[in-house]
């Protein structure tokens, strides 16, 4: 096990609910390459690996200045398949190949807009709690879910909690709740050696990074909501992007 920090990027090229996402073109560049720079242009992150299924994919990321130095197996690259089967298969593979890396930074492509200063701050953080299992990245609800409701068999509203001994509990001032936080893909760390111990990714003592609201890509609106941003406030790695690589406009 060494001390080096791993940026792991998962890109599977299958996706229903935006066809193609991984790489889909945000202000002249595709998805992925987003991830890949925020990595590169962060003073923590040793290695920046791309773990695929497609090699149209992986010829982008490598373009993009990732290495992807092994292909992800179909059988775990379906909707139904993992984060712990995609960092099990890439820790068997680090066995093989050199030191396990003592950090891998999960970096999803989906949550584009994050900043090499914050992936730095959270390797920081990690590495300053010893006792941690790992970190994931959260932002603050505006409701916490004890003000959310599910329907039951028969369309008829009910709220999460019933053991909860408050009358209609949910109608309370949402200050009278806990604050709650929602996982954000923006950055989460992960300890190989904890994985390898006990077959599980997070453990019982995740690290919450705050970050500010971040909107993760499950659908051409959240897409388009991208489209937006990217054009109306930019960002630093879209900068860095447009610096060293050509625009594809």
């Amino acid at each position: 096990m060494s001390n080096n920090v791993v940026a792991l990027i998962p890109a599977r090229g299958g996706s229903k609910g935006v066809p193609g996402k991984n790489i889909k073109d945000l202000a002249g560049h595709p998805l992925i390459a987003y991830s890949i720079g925020a990595a590169r242009m962060s003073r923590r992150i040793d290695r920046v690996i791309v773990s695929t299924d497609s090699s149209e994919i992986a010829d982008i990321a490598r373009a993009y200045g990732a290495e992807v130095p092994f292909m992800r197996p179909r059988e775990i690259s379906q909707d139904t398949s993992t984060d712990l089967e995609l960092f099990c298969h890439a820790i068997q593979w680090f066995k093989g190949a050199g030191p396990i890396p003592g950090l891998m930074v999960h970096l999803r492509p989906t949550t584009p807009f994050r900043t090499a200063g914050d992936i730095d701050r959270a390797v920081d953080l990690i590495r300053s709690d010893n006792d941690a299992t790992s970190l994931r990245s959260v932002h603050e609800l505006s409701e916490p879910p004890q003000k959310m409701f599910r329907l039951d068999g028969h369309g008829y509203l009910e709220g999460f909690f019933p053991d909860d001994p408050r009358p209609e509990y949910y109608n309370l001032p949402r200050q009278t709740f806990p604050k709650a936080y929602h996982p954000n893909g923006y950055a989460d760390i992960i300890r190989p050696e904890y994985v390898q111990r006990s077959n599980a990714l997070h453990g019982p003592r995740m690290l919450g990074f705050v970050t500010d609201v971040s909107v993760e890509v499950d659908s051409p609106e959240d897409f388009d909501y991208l489209v937006y941003s990217a054009g109306r406030k930019g960002s630093a790695v879209l900068d860095y992007l447009n610096s060293n690589f050509a625009r594809k406009d």
